[in-house]
C-alpha cells in the first residue's frame, strides 16, 4: 500500500460499504483516520476484528483504521471531513456534527443524491448549515466506483470537485495511491448532479433488463439518459464537460452495468415483477436511486426540464406504474431530432 508524504487527519462520516472503503483507503494511504459508525456492534468489529461484516464482508480493513460511535470523537482535530451517510439523512448528521468541526477543516462529500424536502444537492445543504469558511472549500467527490472494487485495491479513478483548488489538491492528494487516481474539477454542481441523475437511470437500465429488452435497449437508455443529466446540469449551471467524464458517463455506464449496483439490481427485480417494499426489505445497504427518482424528478419540473426517463422511473416506483407500459410508452413518443 502506498504512504503518502503528508499526513493528514481524517474523519469519515458513515460506516457503510463506501465509507468504510474509502476509511480503508486512507488508512492504508498512512493518513490517521477515525471512521463513525452508527451501530455500536460495527464499531467494535471494526475496532477488534478490523472487519465490516454488515456492509463489506470479507474485506480485511487496515489495522491502523479507528472506528467511534461518537461524531465529537470521530471529527475533533480533523483536517478533512468526508461526508458518506446517505443524502436523505445528511442533514441531521451535519446539525450534530458542525460544533466539532475544526475552523480550517474542508469538508467533503461522497454520498449521491439530492434532499427530497428540499431538491438541495449536499453542498447546497452544507451552504445552510455551515459557515461560509467551511463551504467555500467543499470538496465533491464523485466518480465510477463499487464499494467493494477499491477495498480490494482494483484499479479506480474518482473526481474531486471544488471551487477551492487548493482543497481539490488536498483532498486527490489524500486519496491517491497506486490503484486509487483522484482527478480535480472545478463543477461542483455538475459533479454533484451527475451522482444523483446516473442512479435513477440505472434503475430504469434494471428494469430493462429485467423486462429482458437486450442490449440495445440498455445502450439506448444510457444515452438518452446521459442527455437528460445533461439537460438539468445546464438548467443549474453545470460545465457540459463534467458530464462526458468519469462523474457523468463513467459512473453511469458503471452503475447501469455493473452486477454490484444495488441501484439496477432494484429496477431489475422491478422489470421482474417483484414489489419495490419486498424488494427494498430484502437489502441492507440503500439503493439511493429510490429517493433520488422523486427528487429528481420533482427538481426537473421545477426547473421546467424535460426528462421522460427519470418520470417514468418516478411513476415506476412510486405510483406502481406498470414497468412494461412505461417503456412503451418512452418509444412512442412524439419523434425528434435526437440533439
Amino acid at each position: 500500500m502506498t504512504m503518502t508524504n503528508n499526513r493528514e487527519r481524517i474523519a469519515v462520516i458513515g460506516g457503510g460499504s463506501w465509507g468504510t472503503a474509502l476509511a480503508n483507503r486512507l488508512a492504508g494511504n498512512g493518513h490517521d483516520v477515525c471512521l463513525w459508525a452508527y451501530e455500536a456492534e460495527l464499531v467494535r468489529e471494526i475496532n477488534e476484528a478490523h472487519t465490516n461484516s454488515l456492509f463489506l464482508p470479507g474485506i480485511e480493513l487496515h489495522p491502523r483504521l479507528g472506528c467511534s460511535a461518537s461524531l465529537q470523537e470521530a471529527a475533533v482535530g480533523r483536517d478533512i471531513i468526508v461526508l458518506v451517510t446517505p443524502v436523505q439523512v445528511m442533514r441531521g448528521v451535519l446539525k450534530q456534527l458542525v460544533p466539532h468541526i475544526e475552523n480550517g477543516a474542508i469538508i467533503t462529500n461522497a454520498s449521491k443524491g439530492i434532499e427530497l424536502e428540499t431538491l438541495l444537492t449536499v453542498s447546497q445543504i452544507c451552504r445552510e448549515l455551515l459557515p461560509a469558511g467551511l463551504t467555500e472549500r467543499f470538496v465533491a467527490l464523485s466518480g465510477p466506483t463499487f464499494a467493494r472494487e477499491v477495498a480490494q485495491g482494483l484499479p479506480s479513478l474518482i473526481v474531486a470537485a471544488s471551487r477551492d483548488e487548493a482543497a481539490a489538491r488536498r483532498v486527490q492528494a489524500a486519496f491517491s495511491c497506486d490503484c486509487l487516481r483522484v482527478y480535480t474539477n472545478p463543477d461542483v454542481i455538475g459533479v454533484e448532479l451527475g451522482g444523483a441523475v446516473k442512479n435513477v437511470i440505472a434503475i430504469a437500465a434494471g428494469i430493462c433488463d429485467g423486462l429482458g429488452f437486450g442490449h440495445n435497449a440498455r445502450a439506448a437508455l444510457i444515452t438518452r439518459g446521459l442527455a437528460e443529466m445533461n439537460r438539468l446540469g445546464q438548467a443549474m449551471g453545470a460545465d457540459a464537460a463534467t458530464f462526458a467524464g468519469l462523474a457523468g458517463m463513467g459512473d453511469l455506464v458503471l452503475t447501469c452495468t455493473g452486477d454490484l449496483s444495488r441501484n439496477r439490481t432494484v429496477g431489475f427485480k422491478l422489470g421482474q415483477g417483484m414489489r419495490l417494499a419486498d424488494i427494498l426489505a430484502e437489502m441492507r445497504m440503500v439503493a439511493e436511486g429510490v429517493k433520488s427518482a422523486e427528487s429528481v424528478y420533482n427538481l426537473s419540473r421545477k426547473l421546467g426540464v424535460e426528462m421522460p426517463i427519470v418520470e417514468q422511473t418516478y411513476r415506476i416506483l412510486h405510483e406502481n406504474k406498470p414497468a412494461r407500459e412505461a417503456v412503451i410508452e418512452l418509444m412512442a413518443r412524439e419523434l425528434r431530432s435526437e440533439q
